[in-house]
């Protein structure tokens, strides 16, 4: 394997990485552990973190190394603000300017991703379906939007890692709704039809959200708290 080779390599385990929460968010990136790992010096570990930096990935801090990027309060509140807006744009978009071999592999995303949702894990489900909306973004061709849309994809992905539950009933089906949405995507994109995809982005985005909201608002307890019965019951008087 050639540097470049162990270059791209290095940057693609980071990327999978940072997006499934292996390292979870404002976590150290030791450069000489990794360096070690992949058979390179530091300067080309160095050079990987200011691209990924440059994608959202990582953050770079003067005298104190690279981490993965953070996800504080403030970012997710920015991030669900902001989410249906540019996912919407980007699928109009995605809509006008595709290319037969955008939209090929727009499929072959969608392909894979209902491969994962068979017999992948979460972290494999979280990459395909990363993988499909960057295909859209790239569709969408829009240097504007593009570095949004690649960090609204970067915290998706992460905090959907967060709150999905491999074991609910409904996530399962969330999912089968999602990739029934993504093949409606692909159909819209397809015809040219931006109206029908800026809906889907709607929906598609109402389902995550929807899917979020469940595990970060749980239904209350059956029971008060302040329930003597309850509390009797616990040895408390």
């Amino acid at each position: 394997m050639t540097p470049k080779d162990r270059k791209s390599a290095l940057a693609e385990h980071l990327k999978s990485a940072i997006l499934t929460l292996e390292l979870p968010p404002g976590s150290d990136l030791d450069e000489v552990a990794l360096g070690h790992a992949f058979g390179l010096s530091r300067t080309p570990v160095r050079e990987v973190f200011r691209d990924l930096d440059g994608l959202g990935y990582v953050e770079l801090r003067e005298n104190r190394g690279a981490r993965a990027s953070s996800l504080a309060h403030t970012e997710i509140r920015d991030f669900f603000l902001s989410a249906p807006m540019v996912y919407g744009a980007v699928l109009r978009l995605a809509s006008r300017n595709k290319t037969p071999c955008l939209l090929a592999e727009l499929k072959e995303a969608q392909g894979a991703f209902r491969a994962a949702l068979r017999s992948g894990g979460p972290t494999a489900r979280t990459l395909a379906n990363n993988r499909f909306h960057a295909v859209t973004g790239a569709m969408a061709g829009n240097v504007y939007i593009a570095p949004s849309f690649q960090r609204l994809l970067i915290d998706h992905a992460r905090i959907g890692m967060t709150f999905y539950d491999p074991l609910s009933d409904r996530d399962a089906q969330d999912l089968k709704t999602a990739s029934e949405q993504h093949d409606a995507m692909i159909a819209a994109i397809e015809t040219g039809n931006e109206a029908a995809a800026a809906a889907l982005s709607d929906e598609h985005w109402a389902l995550s959200r929807c899917q979020i909201e469940r595990y970060v608002m749980p239904e209350p307890l059956d029971a008060p708290l302040g329930d003597p019965e309850v509390l009797s019951a616990g040895g408390i008087t």
